[in-house]
């Protein structure tokens, strides 16, 4: 689809039409009413309801690696209003670099113990997706230890002087519709209550709940610089990525890979995947208003240039490939294009570029984007990008 072919809505101009002029009334009247429609209509509340967490440590290896890191477990535990969840967190510092450390956050697919083979990180004991190497009878197996590392690069990582933390999606809930009878959303519910209200939280909105407790750990660990903490995420995690980057302003860095559609690829395009697809593989990761949108892009208040608008002037980093049509590169570039004017009301220099670059060939201003070569994955051509933005930006905090 052509961008003749759709108007996108202005993240400039209030619901009422009045031109947004100046900084104070970006922050004060028109981003609290973006974040207010996102979440009404898209990723759903995330119940405002007084929580307890315990952090323990449960593990640490200070000669890791080789010695080239200390591999730290964490155990977080929430206690919610109808009861507690533990979030496991997995933690790499580089032990070469002074304290406190920027750090990267991420969740993962399968369990912490994919992200590298290491028979002492804990294997999880959660739901774990169907997946040949993975699991069986949707529990982890042995063989499943360091499956997913390719996607991780905790060495190379470790090597340029980065953290990396990581947390299993299935710790907060488990990703399949199971009419939120599992996971986080009962422990919030009200008395009676059975699943979500239609503009509360699904699981995309649970997900990045769990990412800000994790910076909740961050903010009482002497080795982890708060200040400097990108958060990241591939596919749908890139979607979770982006909403808690959006929702908490402690992140300093958002970085979305092929997060497609509900992430960085604007809806009106209905290229790639689309609103009704969405909704109708995977209707448990947003909230039920989204899906009064399928096949009714157009009248959806808001789309996903305003998403990266809340972020403002956070730098943010969104990276799309070549092969991977499923999440709509264009519409990807696009997104970041058209959130460009809030950043530079905000002083940054927005996104350097009109028209989407050539085919590995990174833009690395405050809205970072590239599109390499290849298809649907997180690549070590990535996250080198990425780390070459945090050297960029982090040098500024």
């Amino acid at each position: 689809m052509n961008e003749s072919d759709y108007i996108l809505p202005d993240p400039l101009s209030m619901s009422d039409g009045t031109k947004v002029t100046s900084t104070d009334m970006w922050y004060n009247q028109r981003r609290p009413e973006i974040l207010e429609l996102f979440e009404k209509y898209v990723y759903g509340r995330i119940p405002d309801k007084l929580i307890d967490i315990t952090f323990v440590i449960t593990s640490v290896e200070n000669h890791a690696l080789e010695g080239k890191a200390t591999r730290k477990e964490v155990s977080a535990i929430v206690k919610c209003p109808n009861g507690e969840i533990t979030l496991h967190i997995l933690i790499f510092l580089p032990n070469n670099q002074e304290k406190p450390v920027a750090t990267f956050l991420g969740m993962n697919f399968y369990g912490n113990h994919t992200v590298l083979s290491d028979f002492k990180i804990t294997m999880s004991k959660q739901w774990i997706p169907l997946r040949s190497g993975f699991s069986s009878k949707h529990r982890a197996i042995e063989k499943s230890r360091g499956r997913a590392s390719d996607r991780w690069n905790v060495e190379r990582i470790i090597e340029r002087g980065y953290a990396i933390a990581t947390i299993y999606c299935g710790d907060i809930d488990p990703d399949f519709d199971d009419n939120f009878k599992n996971g986080v959303h009962p422990l919030f519910y009200k008395q009676g209550q059975e699943k979500p209200e239609a503009d509360e939280w699904g699981s995309i909105s649970a997900w990045a709940w769990g990412l800000s407790r994790v910076m909740d750990y961050f903010e009482t660990d002497d080795n982890i610089d708060h200040k400097r903490v990108a958060v990241l995420g591939h596919s749908r995690l890139g979607k979770t990525a982006m909403w808690a980057g959006a929702l908490d302003q402690r992140f300093s860095i958002i970085i979305s890979n092929n997060s497609g559609c509900g992430g960085a690829a604007l809806s009106r395009r209905r290229t790639g995947e689309t609103v009704k697809n969405i909704n109708e593989f995977f209707p448990h990761w947003f909230c039920t208003n989204f899906k009064k949108f399928n096949d009714k892009e157009d009248e959806l208040p808001v789309d996903q240039h305003m998403l990266v608008t809340l972020m403002a002037p956070r730098p943010v980093y969104i990276a799309s490939a070549e092969e991977d049509l499923w999440s709509d590169p264009l519409g990807e570039f696009l997104t970041a294009k058209h959130a460009d004017l809030v950043y530079k009301l905000l002083g940054t220099d927005g996104l350097a570029t009109d028209n989407i670059p050539e085919l590995n060939a990174p833009i690395m201003s405050t809205i970072g984007y590239h599109i390499r070569s290849g298809g649907h994955n997180i690549s070590i051509y990535d996250w080198e990008r990425y780390m070459d933005f945090a050297d960029l930006h982090f040098s500024n905090i």
